[in-house]
């Protein structure tokens, strides 16, 4: 498998993210998975105070893990332009 850019990586991450969590065909639990822990990373950043890892990198990767596992999960397809809205044939 190619390594792939962060700019690359970084500049798909948000459509497909927002794609995954707008698609009909994954789970409402699923989607909170997502949401509830980079949320409350977020709003309660003191929970680990001594970790130098900043707010916006770990919602990165976590992006990033979320979107590959549901991509895999659900067999969506991870293409530029891909509505994941369709219903599958």
């Amino acid at each position: 498998m190619p390594r792939k850019s962060f700019g690359r990586l970084w500049s798909r991450l948000p459509s497909r993210v927002w794609n995954i969590l707008r698609s009909p065909q994954v789970k409402l639990a699923d989607k909170l998975g997502f949401i509830v822990p980079v949320a409350l990373y977020w709003v309660l950043p003191d929970v680990m105070p001594f970790v130098p890892i900043d707010d916006i990198a770990v919602t990165v990767f976590a992006a990033a893990w979320y979107a590959r596992r549901m991509e895999r999960k659900y067999a969506l397809e991870n293409v530029s332009g891909n509505q994941y809205n369709r219903t599958r044939p």
